[in-house]
This record gives structure tokens, sequence and C-alpha cells, in this order.
């Protein structure tokens, strides 16, 4: 029988984890919603102003696999507190700057830092629970839509109120607290002594592959549609709705991670098949009555929903396949996750120039079908038929 203990989730340790994720999300994305006004206290354009964003990402996307190996025997707290602190100075830094050079330097560290807590944060949640560690990840990764519906709305209202920095400084706040948060109420869990599969090797062990194909086109799709949402929406005739759009959006998501939370534990495969069709049928409605805001909003709802335990779904999943080398296999996730979010943007604009607005849900709705595929094949190991 499970014991009561076992059945207890540490809540206050697993929300400073959701606080981290949030932290990590909101930092990444932030220069987008104060971009004109960051432009402008830089003395460069817009553009130049806008790769704070991609320069985060390369941070992440260059060093997750070689820290989250350099520091496989440090104990998780200790890592953890080293990442939040390096969010702490490096949005001091942003806060503080007047120099363009500095403060892509410091944006590089924050990516950095995004790394090292990205790549430790589902596994350390598996450690605190080891009894519902599906339930455990969704907890922490509401972080994620927490940051990307309230976070960024609120921190570019701070930016237009009291102007760009004051969001920085906010932001640099936060992760002190959170420091002080992690050190009081976080159950420190060790590293691992010994025996670490290599890097290389992790890519041989059963199901991790799968579940790294299906988080490159999973979240490749997502991307190409996301990035490009406002411009989609002014196609359909709701440029001015981008702001409920995104609410609803957000709001859907959370309602995705309950769900999958819920059940994470037990129905992993299933999940991940409703959850890519649901995006599917989402792409298949925007794709089709674009001109119907109502049928838009449903349709948004619908992805925030299908997508919304996606993350928890592909670090769970990753976690599950990687047995041993699990804390490979994240960091693995985390550098392909962070390079096709960057790809993803890229691939958006040349897919915009080339074929307009109105190809975005198609080609979400296509790139879904190999997503399917693979789920669906991957019944031994990665989506196994019992998760």
């Amino acid at each position: 029988m499970t014991s009561l203990r076992s059945r207890t989730l540490p809540l206050t340790a697993l929300l400073a984890l959701t606080t981290a994720a949030f932290v990590t999300v909101l930092t990444e994305a932030l220069p987008a919603g104060v971009l004109p006004g960051m432009s402008a206290g830089l003395g460069v354009g817009e553009a130049a102003a806008g790769q704070a964003v991609t320069i985060y990402a390369l941070g992440t996307a260059l060093t997750a696999i070689p820290l989250s190996a350099a520091t496989a025997r440090w104990s998780r707290k200790r890592l953890l507190l080293t990442g939040v602190a390096g969010f702490a100075v490096a949005n001091t830094v942003t806060t503080l700057s007047a120099d363009y050079v500095l403060t892509m330097a410091a944006r590089f560290v924050a990516g950095v830092a995004a790394g090292v807590v990205w790549a430790l944060l589902a596994g350390y949640a598996r450690r605190l629970v080891p009894d519902n560690q599906g339930r455990a990840i969704a907890i922490v990764m509401a972080g994620i839509p927490l940051a990307l519906s309230l976070g960024i709305p609120a921190g570019t209202f701070l930016g237009g109120l009291l102007g760009w920095r004051w969001a920085f400084g906010v932001m640099s706040a936060l992760a002190v607290v959170l420091l002080g948060w992690i050190a009081a109420a976080v159950p420190g869990r060790p590293g691992q002594a010994s025996g670490r599969t290599p890097v290389l090797r992790t890519l041989a062990v059963p199901g991790v592959v799968p579940v790294l194909a299906v988080t490159l086109v999973f979240v490749l799709a997502h991307t190409v549609l996301y990035t490009y949402i406002a411009t989609f929406l002014a196609h359909a005739g709701m440029a001015d709705a981008v702001d409920v759009v995104l609410l609803v959006f957000g709001v859907a998501s959370l309602a995705g991670i309950g769900v999958v939370g819920a059940r994470i534990d037990r129905t992993l495969r299933t999940l991940t098949v409703l959850s890519t069709l649901g995006v599917a049928v989402a792409a298949a409605l925007l794709a089709a009555f674009a001109g119907s805001p109502a049928l838009v909003y449903a349709a948004v709802a619908l992805w925030g929903l299908g997508w919304g335990g996606v993350p928890t779904l592909l670090q769970t999943a990753a976690g599950n396949a990687g047995g041993e080398a699990a804390d490979n296999a994240q960091a693995m996730l985390v550098t392909l996750w962070n390079a096709v979010m960057a790809a993803g943007g890229v691939a958006g604009g040349v897919l915009l120039d080339a074929a307009g607005p109105a190809a975005f849900p198609w080609t979400l709705l296509v790139l879904l079908l190999p997503v399917l595929a693979v789920v669906l094949g991957a019944r031994q190991h990665g989506f196994p038929v019992r998760s």
C-alpha cells in the first residue's frame, strides 16, 4: 500500500522549481516585450536589440550538454543555486548596462544559466517525488505557460510604465528571492557519483532517439506558427486581438498541464498521441476557418490544451527512456529544444516570404504527421504501450 508520505507532494520545493522554470522562460522572452525601449536605451536598431533572444538561445544550446557532463557529480541543489545565481547576475548587468556588447555578453551568460537549470529541473523533480514523477514534472513545467501567459504581459506592461530596465531589475530581484527559497525549502539531492554514461553513447539507449526525434519535429512545428502568430492573426483580420489570443493560449496550456499531470504516470503514450492529435486538429481549423474569429479562438484554445503538456510529456519520456543516462538525455533534449526554437524562427521567416501567412497552420499540420508516426511506432521504448 502506498504510504501517506509517498502520496504527499513536497509542494513548497516543487513550486520553487516551478518558479525557476518561470524565471528561465521569462528571462529568455522578455526582450521581445520591451524591444523598442531596449533598442533606444542601447542605441541600436530593433533588429540588433532583438538578438538578445537569439544569443540567449545560443548560450543554452552550446553549453547545456558539456555543462551537464562537467557537473554530473555536483549536488543538484548546489547546481540549481548556481544556475539561478547566473540569472541574478546576468539580469542585473542587463539592467545597468548601457553598452550593447556588454548586454549581449550578459544575455549569453543568462542562456548558459538556462542550460544548467533546464537540464536538471525534470530530473530534480523526479528525485524529489520518486513515486509520482510525472505529476511532479507537470507541476514544475507549469512555469512555462505561466511565464508566457502572465509573466511576459506583466513585464511588457512594467517596461512600458517605468522603462525596460525596471523589467529586468524585477527579474533580478525575483532570482535573488528564489535563491533564498531554494536554500531554505528544496531538499538536496546528490549528483551521479560514478559510472556516468558518455553523452554520445546515450543515443544508443533504446527509446532516446525516438523521443528526441519527436522533440525536434514537434517543437519546430509549434515554433513556426507561434513565432508568427501576430502575422497570421493580421492575415485573419484579428490584428487587434493578439493579446487576447495569447491569453487564451496560455490559460488553455495551463489546463493541458493539469490534465497531463493527473494521468501522465499511467498513460504517457496515450497523452502524447492525444496532444499531437489535438494540435493537429487546431492547425486544421486555423487553416480552413481563419476568417471566423470564433473558430480561431476555439482552435487556439485546443492548440494550447494540446501543447501545454508537451514539455512535461517529452521531459518525462526522455527521463524514462534514458534510465541511468537520464541526465544526459535531458541535456540533449534541452539543447535540441533551444536549437529548434531558433531554427523555427528562421524557417518561419523563409516560409512567410515564400508562401505567406496562410501557410503557417498547414505547415504545422503536415509536420505533425511524422510526429504521430514516431510516437505510434515507439511501442517498446520511448513511448511504450504501458508507461
